[in-house]
């Protein structure tokens, strides 16, 4: 059993957020721990758990700095490159493919 203060869902008091609504105002939890938890009622599974944090101890979000754009440039650019053929397929390669629609429809990929 949690020690944590428990909600039902959509009934958490003013004041918490979960992380994602933390985001969505610009903040992050900033090393506190979770205050409270909500619970959705599922049927099959267990419940649904959202963690809360508290707004007034939150943090603004750290800036972007220009290596951390770049190292994120670089890893976008790394998962648009197809192992096939080497080329930049314009757009993220789904992993399910594993390698540019191009060469996934080419007659000689599908043969091999």
């Amino acid at each position: 059993m949690s020690t944590l203060p428990t909600y039902r869902w959509r009934l958490a008091p003013d004041g918490y957020a979960t992380y994602r609504q933390l985001r969505a105002l610009g903040l992050r939890p900033g090393g506190q721990g979770v205050a409270a938890e909500l619970q959705r009622p599922r049927r099959r599974r267990g419940p649904l758990v959202a963690y809360l944090y508290r707004i007034d101890r939150a943090k603004p979000v750290r800036p972007m700095t220009p290596a951390r754009w770049a190292a994120l440039a670089k890893a976008n650019a790394a998962q648009r490159v197809c192992p096939i053929c080497r080329r930049d397929a314009g757009y993220r390669i789904p992993r399910s493919l594993g390698m540019c629609v191009t060469c996934h429809d080419s007659p000689t990929t599908l043969a091999a």
